[in-house]
């Protein structure tokens, strides 16, 4: 979203139309759409206001401080969980029920990692079949002895 005019051009444009130019010269003179022109007096006049409205805020987070902290200790009692096992312990807990992507948005604006190499351990990686690194596959093997490769 843009950011609102300064309230000195606000102020400016809004002397300008007050002294009889009319909005087509104001608009022009300071850069302003002529739309913005007509806003920002009819704003002055019904409200009273010569500057922009404060900002909403924005929208609420998912998680509040108190699941933040249910949250802190899933993660320090065990980081190597799922998304999903966090998001139903943290329900368990007493904590907001949330979707995947708020939790991971929580995660990383705490800055808590989930180390997830451990849970693959445990339960074998499908990465390497057979769980053998650096051996190659059957079809690189076949691709490096063709005829004049090398």
């Amino acid at each position: 979203m843009p950011k609102p005019y300064s309230a000195d051009l606000r102020e400016r444009v809004l002397l300008a139309d007050a002294a009889g130019l009319s909005p087509a010269v104001v608009a022009a003179r300071f850069g302003v759409g002529l739309s913005t022109v007509y806003l920002w007096r009819q704003q002055a006049r019904a409200e009273g206001r010569r500057c922009a409205k404060p900002h909403g805020g924005g929208r609420a987070r998912g998680i509040d401080p108190a699941g933040e902290a249910i949250l802190w200790g899933l993660v320090a009692e065990r980081n190597d969980r799922t998304l999903d096992e966090y998001r139903e312990l943290l329900a368990a807990g007493g904590g907001p029920q949330v979707s995947r992507p708020t939790l991971c948005r929580t995660l990383r604006r705490l800055g808590l990692r989930r180390k997830k190499d451990a849970a693959r351990q445990r339960a074998g990686s499908g990465r390497y079949p057979g769980g053998a690194r650096g051996l190659p596959r059957a079809g690189a093997a076949a691709r490096r002895q063709g005829p004049g490769l090398y």
